[in-house]
């Protein structure tokens, strides 16, 4: 790095078991992390390597065990805020492919049906009411978005963010279910928030639902969405993250080798997948890379990150 003097090596893997020994003779990791690190065998030799920080260029940090960090004095800090528009336009993009039905249009067209079906007449934005659950940095800007065009936008978030305020209508999770035409998912992935939209909420939710989630995978149960799109128990669903992804988003691998849940999800044409690229834009990633390197220069010279992930 020209600006601070501190030498950077560039590994084009992700660092796990094979290939933690590149980190030998540094002080800190700054990682595109998507798998698990791995067990506390490899905590513990990053710290006798003398890592002293480990930096992912990502909101998200599931990827770590966060006690393994701290029994081994390794401090973890992320990137929450790199643009947060680049994934709320990401999440509008799914949601008016899916409101305007392009897909079953598409589908049709390729058979040759041109005609204006009236079972494919779509509605506007602006009488839509869109639920956001997880009103920080994206969340908000994706209210924001929405407010803009019209729509009637509610929120749930445990934290009532008073920025934000202007764009929405506070409420609980349990009415964004029941009454939220586009539903956009935007919280972390923790044990409380795991499967957090599952059959029973599925079921509550109106025909009409379409489901957005540009956040984690695991936020839903992806056998029970599948189920309820295939019984028309909600519209449409938008999503750039599944919960087994890791093993073949950002890789080129066989078609038959795709896991059943993407293969029957992709087969549906009220459903939008894309390889968790919302975040893919120029000024993203220089962002992205930015940050994640300067905080690793402030923590190995015993600065603080405001960016330090805390159990």
């Amino acid at each position: 790095m020209e600006e601070t003097g501190n030498e950077v090596k560039m590994v084009t893997e992700q660092l796990n078991a094979q290939t933690v020994d590149e980190a030998q003779g540094f002080d800190g990791i700054s990682t595109q992390q998507t798998k698990p690190l791995g067990g506390p065998a490899l905590y513990k030799k990053l710290a006798a390597m003398g890592i002293k920080q480990i930096s992912t260029r990502t909101a998200g940090f599931d990827m770590f065990d966060l006690n393994a960090c701290r029994d081994n004095g390794i401090t973890v800090t992320n990137v929450t805020v790199y643009s947060p528009r680049a994934i709320a336009e990401m999440g509008l993009t799914h949601a008016m492919y899916l409101l305007r039905r392009i897909g079953d249009y598409t589908s049709r067209m390729e058979e040759g049906d041109f005609r204006w079906n009236p079972e494919l007449i779509s509605n506007e934005i602006y009488n839509q009411t869109v639920g956001i659950i997880g009103l920080g940095n994206i969340g908000g800007a994706t209210a924001q978005i929405y407010k803009a065009l019209g729509a009637r936008v509610l929120a749930y978030d445990p934290n009532k963010n008073v920025e934000y305020a202007p764009y929405v209508e506070y409420t609980d999770l349990d009415t964004i279910i029941k009454t939220a035409d586009i539903i956009s998912l935007h919280t972390p992935l923790l044990p409380s928030t795991k499967n957090m939209l599952a059959a029973p909420q599925f079921a509550a939710m109106k025909n009409n639902a379409i489901v957005i989630n540009m956040a984690r995978g695991a936020l839903i149960n992806t056998a029970d969405l599948i189920d309820a799109l295939k019984n028309k128990e909600i519209a449409g669903a938008g999503l750039d993250t599944l919960a087994d992804e890791t093993g073949f988003f950002n890789h080129e691998v066989a078609v038959d080798d795709l896991p059943d849940d993407y293969k029957q999800l992709q087969t549906l044409p009220n459903v939008l997948i894309t390889p968790h690229v919302a975040f893919f834009t120029q000024t993203s990633i220089r962002n992205m890379v930015e940050i994640s390197l300067n905080d690793v220069v402030k923590v190995v010279n015993g600065q603080h990150s405001r960016n330090e992930v805390r159990l």
